[in-house]
């Protein structure tokens, strides 16, 4: 019987008898990787999406986040999913600001990435114009399959993220273009 189970893989390191050495880096990664608690900001169907992916059939759990917060202050992840009206919009970014760093968002729909079919005076156009957004999970509403993935794709930047990246001249400019300190 073949198995299609992957097993996280330990970062590179030197191995010896009785001891293995790797950097900090890749160590503090790993940890960060398979432990993001998200915050869900739901607000219409992706939401739904989203309770199904956290549920048994689709497990979130398997990846570390089985806990999700509902404090800014403990979670990681931010997971946008839904329609997000133009007064919603300070809401989410005071949301945003009240984590704490390394943070990574998610913009889960159609609604969360581009306004989706609500073109109109009062939805927001895409949660890029308030926060950055380092993962879009497009689909109306995705399948828990694609929210899985975008998860995925955060754990990997998680992972490979230098300790060092959010005190860089980029990544200041980046939160100076959100207007944010």
């Amino acid at each position: 019987m073949a198995t299609d189970i992957k097993m996280v893989e330990g970062p590179a390191s030197y191995d010896g008898p009785g001891f293995q050495a790797t950097s900090f880096d890749k160590l503090i990664g790993l940890a960060r990787a398979n432990s993001l608690w998200p915050l869900p900001f739901a607000t219409s169907c992706c939401g739904i999406e989203f309770m199904s992916t956290m549920a048994s059939h689709y497990d979130l759990a398997r990846f570390g986040s089985e806990r999700p917060s509902f404090s800014p202050r403990q979670a990681d992840m931010l997971l946008v999913a839904g329609t997000i009206a133009k007064k919603m919009g300070p809401i989410v970014k005071q949301v945003y600001l009240q984590m704490a760093e390394p943070r990574w968002v998610i913009a889960i729909g159609a609604c969360a990435t581009s306004g989706g079919i609500f073109d109109t005076y009062s939805v927001l156009q895409g949660i890029d114009r308030i926060i950055p957004v380092d993962v879009y999970v497009p689909g109306c509403p995705p399948r828990p399959e694609q929210i899985l993935e975008g998860v995925m794709q955060v754990q990997e930047l998680a992972k490979n993220e230098s300790l060092r990246r959010r005190n860089t001249d980029e990544y200041t400019k980046l939160l100076n273009s959100y207007n944010i300190q």
